[in-house]
């Protein structure tokens, strides 16, 4: 699927949800990082994403504090290659991000954090505090 096709998709809610994993989760905010500024990125990422959960029966699992922390760490892992890396040269490098078993978030929030009702409305700050 070319990019144009997975923001369409994504955007008008047509994309199948079961062609929609972290995977393409991923993609779609660094694509939408490439064309925005990080809070424009923040903004249509997040309001996208909701009404894609809404079109498809979904509306429960949207989490703010998931969403915004996956988009920066993005950005981050973008401006540290200085902005130059294709989508597939930046999926190669960054495997982390892709690992749902160790979860890259579980390094900066406990689970019942990330699980909260809180978080799923707004943004969190990470509070897991790593041995020094």
């Amino acid at each position: 699927m070319t990019d144009d096709e997975l923001l369409a998709g994504f955007e008008n809610g047509t994309l199948p949800n079961e062609a929609f994993h972290h995977e393409e989760h991923v993609r779609v905010a660094f694509l939408y990082l490439r064309h925005y500024s990080a809070l424009q990125a923040l903004q249509h990422f997040s309001t996208a994403l909701e009404r894609f959960a809404a079109a498809h029966g979904k509306t429960t699992l949207y989490n703010e504090t998931v969403t915004w922390a996956y988009l920066l760490l993005i950005r981050e892992r973008m401006a540290r290659a200085e902005w130059t890396q294709s989508w597939p040269e930046f999926r190669a490098g960054n495997a982390d991000l892709f690992d749902r078993k160790r979860d890259i978030l579980k390094k900066y929030y406990q689970t019942e954090t990330l699980q909260s009702q809180l978080a799923k409305r707004t943004f969190l700050f990470p509070n897991r505090c790593e041995d020094r």
